[in-house]
């Protein structure tokens, strides 16, 4: 089964092409068949030069530019319109997902025959390395909130590292977030709709170099409005959006 990672990128000209080379190695070590598919987000340093070099050394690199306006979730869904694989895989440019957590997903994504494998890094075997306090806190009663609001047991919703198979993906669809919101969309439609899934921990590791696109407070509407919005489809029970159309 053929693994695409999507990895949206506005100004990593500093991280880019560590974190490609590194997932580019770890996979070919593990003898995974996948694409690495960058979507430059209107990038306005040196983003897409460093690309072009990278691609020299990592032939399963592949570029795209965002078609949609900038926005985390714009260049996520860019790459979800685009991406070749069975199943995809989304990882931050700045290096703060691991490669080999990334390996143990997608086997699991094929050995259990899941939908969509989600990541959390607040239960045992996961953990977070330079994680702002603030930005902990609010995550924490955020997504415990969540949890309660949706009667469920995973704990990390806003947490971006996930895999999917393709046609999850296209079951999902359409998706209205378009910035970091996204990452919570994807998962409450999983979960919603009736797609198979688990959950394993993953480890997330602060940025070393460059300067973070999240900014929780000014977000904080963007992803109330997306919980709303799933919670909405939840309780009316749409039946046309339920996995097979039951």
């Amino acid at each position: 089964m053929k693994l695409s990672v999507l990895i949206p990128a506005h100004n990593e000209e500093s991280l880019i092409e560590k974190t490609v080379c590194e997932i580019f190695n770890v996979l070919t070590n593990e003898e995974i068949q996948h694409e690495i598919l960058v979507v430059d987000d209107h990038s306005t340093d040196r983003t897409s030069e460093v690309l072009t070099g990278a691609g020299e050394k990592v032939p399963s690199l592949r570029c795209i530019n965002n078609s949609m306006p900038r926005g985390f979730g714009h260049a996520v869904r860019c790459g979800l319109n685009n991406f070749d694989g069975d199943c995809v895989a989304i990882l931050m440019a700045d290096a703060s997902d691991s490669p080999h957590d990334l390996v143990r997903f997608y086997r699991t994504l094929c050995r259990g025959n899941y939908d969509a494998v989600f990541g959390s890094r607040f239960v045992v075997g996961g953990g977070v390395d330079g994680y702002p306090i603030i930005k902990l806190c609010i995550n924490r009663i955020a997504n415990n909130f969540i949890r309660l609001l949706f009667c469920m047991q995973y704990n990390d919703v806003t947490n971006a590292f996930k895999i999917y198979r393709a046609e999850t993906i296209e079951g999902l669809n359409p998706f209205h977030a378009s910035y970091h919101n996204l990452t919570a969309e994807l998962p409450l439609k999983v979960i919603i709709r009736g797609y198979s899934y688990t959950w394993l921990p993953n480890k997330w590791f602060g940025r070393k170099a460059g300067s973070t696109k999240f900014r929780i407070f000014s977000l904080s509407f963007h992803y109330s409005l997306t919980v709303f919005r799933c919670f909405v489809e939840k309780y009316l029970n749409f039946s046309d959006n339920l996995k097979g159309g039951n």
